[in-house]
């Protein structure tokens, strides 16, 4: 018949302890291959779209930048809503005018004003409190302030601020 185990038998057998080398070999494996991948992808060995050769034969031509001229309009401040509930907005912009064309922007900057018054006054509020909204807005003004100065003299509105209060 079988012996009971006594407690002297299990101390003697106690758990094997399991071997870290092959924890080791796979870490310093590990950052062998990824030091390799990095210094494959710095030197341009892997992963680069031109050869090291290519980047030192184009040499970046710079353009000039085209000649513009800013024309700041004074801050607005457009009362907005029914009159009960009353908010206002806060709106500050520059021009971007054709070089030359500057002092002929700035005779008719009081139409600009009135223009820019005028249909942000009519926009409604849910309008302007989406921010998505900001760019068809910019377009709409845009081309207000252009039949107003004239075609061919203002390029760009410029947005600096718009704040609704």
């Amino acid at each position: 018949m079988a012996e009971p185990e006594t407690k002297e038998d299990t101390a003697d057998e106690a758990p094997k302890k399991s071997s870290k080398k092959g924890l080791l070999i796979g870490l310093v494996l590990a950052l062998l291959l990824g030091g390799g991948g990095f210094f494959a992808a710095y030197t341009g060995v892997v992963g680069s779209a031109f050869s090291q050769e290519d980047a030192h034969t184009e040499d970046p031509q710079l353009t000039d930048l085209p000649l513009v001229a800013f024309v700041e309009m004074e801050p607005l401040v457009v009362s907005l809503g029914k009159s009960g509930a009353t908010r206002h907005l806060r709106f500050r912009a520059s021009l971007e005018v054709v070089p030359g064309h500057e002092a002929d922007v700035q005779n008719v900057l009081p139409r600009v004003v009135d223009v820019l018054n005028s249909y942000l006054r009519a926009v409604e509020l849910p309008m302007l409190e989406n921010p998505a909204a900001l760019i068809q807005l910019r377009a709409q003004m845009l081309r207000r302030i252009q039949l107003v100065t004239g075609e061919g003299r203002v390029r760009d509105l410029l947005i600096l601020e718009f704040v609704l209060n």
